[in-house]
């Protein structure tokens, strides 16, 4: 039966914002609203979307996977926060990998810039590693400064402790949880179909490369492939991810809005089963009080000014947004946890739209729903 969820969504839908919604609120580890809404799939073809669609699920990565694992080696005391990067990569020593410690990169504060299109900076994704610790950190006063670059790197430890990327997700994530829908590169083993599709080529990183200077305009030759010219649908629609072969530490993972969840539950102590229920304190614990922006482990919490949370949020509820239009925020004070999938990149003409205001209204009519039980 549709409800007031399902009903704003479509006015989104209805308005261009995205062309499909798939979502799921919970609490204490029951689904108790979902709903898909819209068309997976415009252009080439329409395919409606289910509630088991797949989604690009972007920057989630950065928490689903790379946090989650972070988590688990901190947890083991493997790593502690206060490591620096050098004594996990030590042929990078005497670069800047002394500096950057491994704490920083969890809580956006190793002043590393925050994007760099590396297909145009690196000659080949093995020198990623190297490349980026040869970036200077932004001097002065640390603050927050949300980056792709502190989960790439992160990536590559996490590679250098579990193996690489894929055979990580699969031991530690994907078969303790039985899960079937998340994967890196879903094409490898799942029907193109099943999958919501992206932006037609890569325009809009295209565009922020000339604008950021790493290009000098429209016409520049792109004779090694860097910008894709088709609908990109079932790869990963982020370039660098893309350039380091589908699966990164801050982009490329595939997902459902059920084992979102089903992952999202990991970070709660009354419902994880891969971590020791202490270690979810280190989710709702703002260790950037006086900064720009309040961050947890991994994760930004809904104490920060303008986050999507919306208003009615507890403040320790923690949370993340992929570029595609994905995002999961999770309430430890209720054992809540929000799941929005959409793929807002898709059949339609740069810019792409903002919907933070849609996260928010998206939250603020869920745990309307939720009180109201």
């Amino acid at each position: 039966m549709p409800n007031s969820i399902s009903e704003f969504l479509q006015t989104r839908i209805d308005s261009g914002d995205f062309p499909s919604a798939v979502y799921l609120v919970a609490e204490k580890g029951e689904i108790l609203f979902r709903d898909a809404l819209g068309y997976a799939v415009v252009d080439p073809e329409k395919i409606e979307a289910r509630l088991d669609t797949i989604y690009d699920v972007a920057s989630l990565t950065k928490i689903l996977l790379t946090g989650l694992l972070c988590a688990k080696l901190i947890e083991s005391k493997e790593v502690k926060p206060s490591d620096p990067v050098s004594g996990f990569f030590p042929s990078t020593s005497g670069q800047h990998s002394d500096s950057l410690k491994i704490g920083d990169l969890l809580l956006h504060t190793s002043g590393l810039p925050a994007w760099e299109p590396l297909y145009l900076t690196v000659g080949d994704p093995t020198q990623v590693l190297d490349h980026i610790l040869r970036i200077p950190p932004k001097s002065g006063a640390i603050d927050v400064l949300y980056s792709d670059l502190n989960f790439q790197l992160l990536g590559l430890l996490v590679e250098e402790r579990f193996g690489d990327l894929n055979q990580a997700l699969q031991a530690e994530i994907v078969d303790p949880l039985k899960l079937n829908d998340t994967s890196f590169r879903p094409l490898e083993t799942t029907d193109r179909k099943r999958i919501a599709a992206s932006e037609r080529g890569n325009g809009y990183e295209k565009q922020t490369c000339i604008e950021l200077g790493f290009l000098e305009g429209p016409q520049e030759d792109d004779t090694q492939g860097f910008f894709r010219s088709e609908v990109i649908w079932g790869d990963v629609h982020d370039g660098n991810a893309y350039f380091m072969g589908g699966a990164a530490g801050h982009a490329g993972l595939f997902s459902t809005a059920e084992e979102v969840f089903k992952i999202g539950q990991q970070f709660l102590p009354n419902c994880t089963k891969l971590l020791q229920p202490e270690t979810c304190e280190l989710f709702r614990t703002n260790f950037t009080e006086g900064m720009k922006e309040d961050r947890s482990f991994a994760f930004q919490l809904a104490s920060t000014e303008g986050s999507t949370a919306g208003a009615r949020m507890s403040p320790e509820s923690f949370g993340h947004n992929g570029f595609t239009g994905t995002s999961l925020w999770i309430d430890p004070a209720k054992d809540r946890i929000f799941v929005l999938l959409t793929n807002r990149t898709h059949n339609r003409p740069l810019p792409f739209v903002n919907i933070n205001s849609v996260r928010r209204e998206f939250h603020d009519l869920a745990i309307d729903l939720l009180d109201d039980r």
